[in-house]
């Protein structure tokens, strides 16, 4: 016996409630707002209601046309659409229109003494292999030879055993590897953890500034907005260790021309760093560079809060952005 296929509902019945037929904007506007009463979810229903109603002001503030609204679907089809296992467009978009810098720091309010959060980016990937202290992230001619060191500690000042520092870079063509067509495995991105003092070191190539992609939707959109692409140069760094927080953070090396204007809006002030340049080649092979009579040096500390410490922060802003919602 044949199957017909038959178009299939989610199975939920009518809303319980009379609702007028949405002959007007007013009216449409309010079934939305109505129907979306209906979320279980407590916080669901508070984003979708506080989101809805943005969005509605929206249209009626701009008087959205048609063409408008068609081009607006278009576009965020085309950054989907965009999207790869190692490309994230969604995350650029996000990150070009300040919403990645404001979610991270609304989500990781500061606290006196820790290191300081920074955008993930959307060049992160999951296949950055583990190097061992004082090993190198970057292959061999990647760039400037830079070491990188440092103790992970919490915010008493005593060492943290066992964390893991994972960091990703740019090359000296300001590429990461994901952008090359012929990428076989990681490079210039490495996880390396800190021993009993809390210490980690590796080798790293100097990164430099770098256009964020332009060759897709963002791009697109940044020169209609008359905007740069540009990033200072910067070192990606995201470091767990158990009952801390995660941070994810980046080191902003000092006189970047970028640095205030940062196409995703990434620098802090207090992730600015400054590079030390060794110039002796016998410390250059104490090092482990294999070439070069020079290399950059790089110290900074890591600062880790407790994990209930961020809890307790994270909740009381949302409580109060609860109260202050519109809707």
């Amino acid at each position: 016996m044949s199957v017909t296929n038959k178009a299939i509902s989610n199975g939920l019945p009518p809303p319980p409630f009379e609702l007028p037929y949405p002959d007007s904007p007013d009216v449409i506007t309010s079934n939305v707002m109505k129907l979306t009463e209906l979320t279980s979810d407590d916080r669901k229903r508070f984003l979708l209601k506080n989101l809805l109603t943005h969005l509605h002001q929206f249209v009626r503030e701009t008087s959205l046309t048609t063409e408008e609204w068609m081009g607006a679907i278009q576009f965020l089809t085309r950054v989907g659409q965009t999207c790869t296992p190692i490309r994230q467009e969604c995350i650029l978009l996000s990150d070009v229109l300040g919403v990645s810098a404001l979610v991270d720091a609304i989500n990781n309010p500061p606290v006196a003494g820790a290191t300081h959060s920074s955008v993930l980016g959307p060049f992160f990937t999951e296949d950055a292999p583990d190097v061992e202290n004082g090993g190198s992230i970057a292959s061999e001619g990647k760039g400037e030879n830079l070491f990188v060191e440092g103790r992970v500690l919490n915010i008493d000042g005593e060492p943290i055993p066992g964390a893991s520092i994972e960091t990703w870079e740019t090359d000296a063509n300001g590429f990461y590897d994901t952008q090359y067509a012929d990428r076989d495995k990681a490079d210039c991105r490495g996880r390396v953890r800190s021993n009993q003092d809390g210490y980690f070191c590796y080798r790293a190539v100097v990164p430099v500034a770098y256009p964020i992609p332009g060759d897709g939707p963002v791009g697109e959109l940044l020169l209609a907005m008359g905007k740069h692409n540009m990033r200072p140069n910067h070192l990606h760094l995201m470091v767990e260790a158990p009952g801390f927080r995660k941070l994810v953070t980046a080191w902003y090396p000092e006189g970047d021309e970028w640095l205030a204007s940062d196409a995703v809006f990434g620098t802090k002030k207090s992730l600015l760093v400054t590079y030390q340049h060794i110039k002796d080649e016998a410390e250059t092979r104490k090092r482990g560079f294999p070439s070069g009579s020079s290399y950059k040096l790089l110290q900074r500390d890591i600062i880790l809060i407790p994990k209930k410490q961020a809890e307790e922060a994270l909740r009381k802003n949302a409580e109060a952005a609860m109260k202050n919602a519109v809707a």
